[in-house]
């Protein structure tokens, strides 16, 4: 008895001892592979300030090496491959993060919203949609709707936008009447495409409900009952769009004229139009105004020359240029049409006020950053 109690005094500090060692080698381990995965990182993070892309993907793939279970590291190195166009790689990272078991809810629903977004730069707009379907009840649900949205835009499919757009507004959102206005109007060019009136009709009807101060239904209704030979219909469409959006008229206001003659109300018409020259003057309107008072030549003179000065374009000059040739020398006249027409064609175009996006035609949707109701009715002179 005595014996083993000798070997078992002598025994239990060598063992402590040797934990002691083995608990020293592993501490020093732990706090070598700290050391280097920090390093890795922040070399990475200094790389990618001074734009290196290349060498901070590298770092950071280093960084993931040495130590894989950093989450952080991960969605860095993710973000950075979507950045620059790399996309199979960021799907990968992010997957493989969703793989783990042990990840948390709320890591798994940050990664699961990343990969909606590789998917959605990729143009996978198909596995997008599945992946932002995903995130229904997470911390990342009003970002994934509002996605949706774009991506139904994208796609053309109304009725989702429309669906998810009642979805977002329903959960508390800001209004988005005018873009459900634009679904509704959309659906019913679609129908009229085919050739089905009845549904072309109800959609307008849809667009107007969803956004009683819209101007695109009105300016599509009266548009489809001047197609239809209705010229009174859409006269008394256009007529509401004057009251309602006075600076959207010029939009069909030669239009205007022309049902207004085809409709015998030229008269009242050409009134309509003077009340409203006074306020929202513009070359759209006096060029409606000379179609219901053809061979007026000295008041279409004299209207001209009040726009010229009260807004001093080139187009409204070019004009004027037109109308009254003789009281300019005859051989400077074409020189200065010239120079004239020249300078006035960058600025007879339309601007969007939300990207900058110009064109030569008006868009209800700007082709450029797909915002609604972003191109003012009026032309960059003008403006």
């Amino acid at each position: 008895m005595d014996f083993d109690l000798q070997w078992l005094l002598i025994g239990l500090p060598v063992a402590f001892a040797l934990g002691w060692l083995a608990s020293r080698f592993d501490l020093r381990q732990v706090r070598r592979d700290n050391r280097d995965a920090p390093r890795a990182y922040f070399k990475g993070l200094n790389l990618l300030l001074n734009e290196q892309q290349d060498k901070a993907i590298d770092a950071f793939i280093e960084a993931v090496q040495n130590d894989p279970d950093t989450t952080d590291l991960h969605f860095a190195l993710g973000n950075l491959f979507r950045r620059r166009g790399e996309f199979e790689r960021a799907v990968r990272v992010h997957q493989h993060l969703l793989q783990r078991a042990d990840l948390a809810a709320a890591e798994r629903h940050r990664a699961q919203h990343a990969l909606a977004q590789d998917y959605l730069k990729a143009g996978l707009f198909d596995r997008a949609e599945a992946a932002y379907l995903a995130l229904d009840g997470t911390a990342y649900e009003a970002e994934a709707r509002l996605a949706l949205l774009t991506l139904y835009e994208r796609s053309r499919d109304w009725p989702r936008a429309i669906e998810v757009a009642g979805r977002i507004e329903a959960a508390g959102g800001a209004s988005l009447a005018p873009r459900v206005a634009h679904y509704w109007c959309e659906l019913a060019q679609a129908a009229d495409d085919r050739g089905d009136a009845a549904e072309a009709e109800q959609a307008l009807q849809r667009a107007a409900q969803a956004d009683p101060t819209a101007a695109r239904p009105l300016v599509t209704a009266g548009r489809r009952a001047a197609r239809a030979g209705r010229p009174l219909e859409a006269l008394a469409a256009w007529d509401e769009l004057r009251r309602r959006r006075p600076a959207a008229f010029a939009l069909v206001a030669g239009e205007y004229a022309d049902a207004a003659l085809a409709a015998g109300r030229a008269e009242a018409a050409r009134a309509a139009l003077l009340e409203l020259a006074r306020h929202e003057p513009g070359l759209d309107l006096l060029r409606a105004l000379d179609k219901l008072s053809p061979g007026d030549d000295a008041a279409a003179g004299e209207r001209l020359l009040a726009l010229l000065r009260q807004q001093p374009t080139l187009s409204a000059a070019l004009a004027l240029l037109d109308r009254s040739p003789d009281s300019l020398d005859a051989q400077t006249l074409p020189v200065l049409r010239q120079a004239l027409a020249h300078a006035a064609k960058p600025l007879q175009r339309y601007r969007c006020a939300a990207c900058g996006f110009e064109a030569q035609h008006w868009f209800w949707q700007c082709p450029g950053c797909l915002s609604w109701d972003s191109y003012p009715p009026r032309r960059i002179e003008e403006q």
